[in-house]
C-alpha cells in the first residue's frame, strides 16, 4: 500500500533526529508497534529492582526533610502511617496491576480497556497528563535536590552557593544530552548505584541510632515534647492522617516498578499470553522494594527528627532537602559526608534518567496509536528535546526548589496510584472476588482522599498537571486534524470469498460500488446499480462488487482491516469491512487490490447531502460524512503518482 515514488534524500540532521527509538534498552522493542525479540530475555528480578530503585530509593535524599517540614516532631509517627498505607494498600494494588498488565502497560492500559470512543481517549490523555507531571517533576525535583547536596557540601558552600538554578539546569541538560546520544539500558550501573547508596544510608542510620541510644535524653526530650504538643496516641495518629498527603512522595516508585516488567527474566516456560514467571518475580520485586524502603523511611525519619534541630529543616537551613547528608557530615566527618553527597547526586541524577525513559516509553505507546501525535513523536530525539525544554521551564517556574516541587510531584504520583487502585477494584469485581473488591475499594477511597487533600493544600501540582493535560489534548487534537487524510490502515486481509471476487473482476475491469448498508434487501442493491450506471454512463455489461464499511470505534486511529466476501440474493457480490473511518478503509482496500492484482481499480460514489464543513466534522469525529472527496484525498496523499492512483467516480 505504500507509494512507490522516490523522495529526495533526507538531510543528515533530519535523519539523525528521526532515527527512531534509538537504542533504548538492549533487546527492547524498537518503535511503538514493535515486539520484543524474545519474551524470555531479561534480567533477574533483584537487578531490575535496582533499575526501578534509582527512582524509588533516591527519595531518601529528600523525603526525611520533607516529612520533618510537614509533620515536625510527629514525623516518625506520620512515616509509620505512610509505611502502613504502602504495605497494606499500594503494594497489593500494584501486585494486582502486575498480574493484570504483565507487559508493562500499567493501570492506564487497564482503564483504557474499560472505556471506548472519545471519552476513553480523553480519559487516557488526562492520565497521561498526570503521568507527564509525575515523570517530569521527578527529573526536575531530583536534579534540584542533587544541586542542593552539591551546594550545601561544606567544602563547596562558598564556591557554589546561590548557583542552584544554574547547576539544576546543567544537570537537566546533561540528562537530555545522554538521551540525544543514545541511552542504553544500564541495569549494571543501577545495581552499583543502589547498592552503594543503600549501603551508605545503612551506615548513616546505624551511626544515627547509636547516637540516639548513647544519648538517651534525646528520645526522652522528643517524646516529652511530642506528648505536650499532641496529648495522646490517638491524637497523634489523627494528626498524622491529616498531614499524610504531604508525605506522599514516599509512595513513589510503584508505577516505575510495573513499567520495567518487560525486563524481568521470568521462567523459560513463560509465554507472551501468560508470563507466569515474570508476574511472580515482579511481585517479588515490588515486595522487596517496598519492605526495604519502609525500613529506611521509618529509621531515617526517626533519627533525623530527634538528632537535627528543627530550624535546620527550614528553607536556608543546612538540613533543608538533605537531612541524611547533614547527619553524614555531622557524625561521620567531611570525607564520608562528601562520599555520601556524591552517591546521592549520582542516584538522584540517574532517577531523572529513569523518569525520562518512562516518558519516552509511555507517550509513544498511546499518542501515535490515537493519531494524536506528529510523526516525529515516534522518534526519541525530538521528544527528548521537547521534554528537556519543558523541564527547563518547570525548573525556572519553581526556582529549582525541592520543597516547592513536592506538591506537583505528589499530585502526579497520587493520581496514578488512585487510577491503579480503581482499575484493580474494577478487575476484582469483574472476577467476582468480593473480598479483594472491598479491600481495593477501601484503598481507592484512601488514595482519593489523600489526592484531594493534596490538591487542596498544594494546588501547584494540579495546576502543573492541568497545563500538561491541556497541552497534550490541544496538541493531540491539532495533530489528529493535520493527519486526518493520512492512510492509517496497518494491514489488509481478505478472506477466501473476497479474494475470489477480486481475482474474477481483475480479469476484466475492477469496479467497486461504495454502499451504505441499510435494509440490504434485493431492491437496495438493484436500485444502487441502476443509479450508478445512470450517473456515470456505464454500460449494462459492466459488473460491480459492492463495498460496505461499518464504523466501529471512530476514535481509533489505526488498525488492521479484515475484508469478508458474501453473495446476497443469489447475485450481488458484497465485500464487508469494519473500520474506524469509511474513507480510510476504502482507500486502503483500493491500494491493496491494486498492489495484489496489478490493475487500477475504480470505485463509484454518490454525493452526500449536507454542507461540506458539517460533513468534514462528521468524518473527523465519527468516521463518516462526505466519503467520496475524502477517499480521493487519502488516495492522493498515499499515492502521489496519478497514473497509479485508483480512480474515484462520483455522481
Amino acid at each position: 500500500m505504500a507509494a512507490t515514488t522516490e523522495h529526495p534524500p533526507e538531510s543528515r540532521l533530519r535523519a539523525w533526529m528521526l532515527q527512531g527509538l534509538s537504542d533504548m534498552g538492549k533487546g527492547a522493542a524498537q518503535g511503538p508497534h514493535a515486539q520484543p525479540e524474545s519474551p524470555h530475555k531479561g534480567q533477574r528480578w533483584w537487578r531490575v529492582m535496582c533499575l526501578t530503585g534509582v527512582d524509588y530509593f533516591s527519595t531518601l535524599g529528600y523525603q526525611p526533610g520533607i516529612a520533618a517540614l510537614a509533620a515536625g516532631l510527629l514525623s516518625p509517627v506520620a512515616t509509620v502511617v505512610l509505611v502502613a498505607v504502602t504495605l497494606a494498600g499500594a503494594l497489593p494494588v500494584y501486585r494486582r496491576v502486575a498480574e493484570e498488565s504483565p507487559h508493562g502497560e500499567g493501570s492506564i492500559a487497564m482503564l483504557e480497556r474499560l472505556l471506548s470512543f472519545w471519552q476513553g481517549k480523553l480519559f487516557v490523555l488526562t492520565l497521561l497528563g498526570f503521568a507527564a507531571t509525575d515523570f517530569l517533576i521527578t527529573i526536575t525535583l531530583s536534579a534540584a535536590d542533587a544541586s542542593t547536596h552539591l551546594v550545601e557540601n561544606p567544602h563547596l558552600t562558598g564556591l557554589l552557593h546561590g548557583k542552584e538554578m544554574v547547576i539544576t539546569l546543567f544537570l537537566v541538560a546533561l540528562l537530555g544530552a545522554v538521551f540525544l546520544k543514545g541511552f542504553l539500558e544500564a541495569i549494571g550501573v543501577a545495581v552499583a548505584l543502589v547498592v552503594t547508596y543503600l549501603g551508605l544510608n545503612a551506615v548513616v542510620v546505624a551511626v544515627g541510632l547509636w547516637h540516639v541510644v548513647t544519648a538517651g535524653h534525646v528520645v526522652t526530650d522528643w517524646s516529652n515534647a511530642l506528648t505536650a504538643q499532641h496529648g495522646n496516641v490517638l491524637a497523634m495518629v489523627g494528626v498524622s492522617l491529616i498531614v499524610f498527603p504531604k508525605l506522599a512522595l514516599g509512595l513513589s516508585g510503584f508505577e516505575t516498578g510495573v513499567a520495567v516488567m518487560p525486563h524481568v527474566q521470568g521462567d523459560p516456560g513463560d509465554t507472551e499470553d501468560r508470563p507466569a514467571g515474570r508476574i511472580r518475580d515482579t511481585k517479588k520485586l515490588l515486595t522487596a522494594a517496598a519492605l526495604i524502603m519502609s525500613v529506611f523511611l521509618i529509621a531515617t525519619s526517626f533519627i533525623t527528627t530527634v538528632l537535627i534541630p528543627a530550624k535546620e529543616f527550614e528553607p536556608g537551613g543546612q538540613a533543608n532537602g538533605r537531612a541524611l547528608a547533614y547527619l553524614a557530615h555531622e557524625y561521620l566527618g567531611g570525607g564520608f559526608g562528601t562520599l555520601y553527597d556524591i552517591s546521592t547526586i549520582a542516584i538522584l541524577w540517574f532517577a531523572g534518567a529513569s523518569a525520562m525513559a518512562g516518558l519516552l516509553n509511555l507517550m509513544p505507546r498511546y499518542l501515535p496509536r490515537y493519531g494524536m501525535a506528529p510523526h516525529w513523536a515516534r522518534a526519541v530525539r525530538p521528544m527528548v528535546i521537547v521534554f528537556t525544554l519543558i523541564a527547563f521551564l518547570v525548573t525556572w517556574i519553581f526556582d529549582a526548589n525541592v520543597d516547592a516541587q513536592g506538591g506537583a510531584y505528589a499530585t502526579g504520583v497520587l493520581v496514578l496510584m488512585s487510577s491503579a487502585a480503581i482499575a484493580v477494584t474494577i478487575a476484582a469485581r469483574k472476577a467476582r472476588q468480593r473480598g479483594w473488591t472491598i479491600g481495593f475499594a477501601v484503598v481507592s477511597a484512601v488514595l482519593l482522599y489523600v489526592t484531594v487533600v493534596n490538591v487542596i493544600e498544594r494546588p501547584d501540582g494540579v495546576k502543573i498537571g492541568a497545563c500538561f493535560i491541556a497541552g497534550i489534548i490541544l496538541v493531540s487534537l491539532l495533530s489528529r486534524l493535520a493527519r486526518a487524510f493520512e492512510l492509517r490502515v496497518t494491514s489488509v486481509t481478505l478472506d477466501d470469498m473476497a479474494e475470489r471476487f477480486v481475482r474474477d473482476t481483475a480479469s476484466r475491469r475492477i469496479r467497486f460500488v461504495a454502499n451504505e448498508p441499510d435494509r440490504r434487501d434485493l431492491a437496495e442493491y438493484r436500485e444502487k446499480i441502476e443509479q450508478i450506471r445512470a450517473d456515470n454512463d456505464v454500460t449494462a455489461q459492466e459488473d460491480f462488487v459492492f463495498v460496505e464499511v461499518t464504523v466501529g470505534d471512530p476514535s481509533e486511529f489505526e488498525a488492521g482491516l479484515v475484508v469478508r466476501g458474501e453473495v446476497l440474493h443469489g447475485r450481488y457480490r458484497v465485500l464487508t469491512l469494519e473500520s474506524s473511518s469509511i474513507p480510510n478503509a476504502l482507500a486502503a482496500l483500493l491500494l491493496h487490490v491494486r498492489d495484489t492484482t496489478g490493475c487500477i481499480p475504480h470505485i463509484y460514489f454518490e454525493w452526500t447531502e449536507g454542507g461540506p464543513f458539517a460533513n468534514f466534522l462528521r468524518f473527523f469525529l465519527f468516521g463518516q460524512g462526505e466519503v467520496a472527496p475524502v477517499t480521493r484525498e487519502v488516495l492522493r496523499e498515499a499515492e502521489p503518482d496519478r497514473k497509479r492512483r485508483p480512480r474515484v467516480h462520483v455522481g
